[in-house]
């Protein structure tokens, strides 16, 4: 039965935690845009939820080691070991600072919105679990 219940919510569970992932690297973009040489960084979503969601014996979601004491490169994996990846640059700029305000501040604001929406509807299903319950 838990398992169930799990596994009716583990899709919305797990667009949360990489949405806020994804916000806090936005969120270091906005605040690192007068850093010489910072690099702006993003996760691609929807290969990211993919992967999450994959079962582990079907497809690797990040690159074999060939030895158990190598390790990943530091800033190349987000907290749920999703591969953080660097925005192309738009606009160059004189410093070598690859983020474009206007970009940071529209995926900021289009994460949010998605992250709001994903509360919602994390919201719905467990009101309709509630209702079902409670008849």
């Amino acid at each position: 039965m838990i398992g169930k219940l799990d596994e009716y919510l583990r899709f919305q569970e797990t667009a949360l935690s990489l949405r806020a992932q994804r916000q806090q690297l936005l969120a270091s973009n906005i605040a690192n845009a007068d850093t010489p040489n910072y690099k702006a960084r993003d996760i691609d979503f929807s290969s990211a939820l993919q992967n999450a969601l994959t079962p582990a014996g079907q497809a690797p979601s990040e690159l074999a080691k060939t030895s158990a004491v190598h390790l990943n490169a530091p800033g190349t994996t987000g907290s749920s070991g999703t591969p953080v990846l660097y925005r192309s640059v738009q606009q160059g700029s004189v410093d070598g600072n690859t983020v474009d305000m206007d970009t940071e501040r529209n995926q900021f604001a289009d994460n949010a919105i998605r992250y709001e929406a994903s509360l919602t509807m994390i919201s719905g299903q467990i009101k309709s679990l509630l209702a079902a319950i409670q008849g």
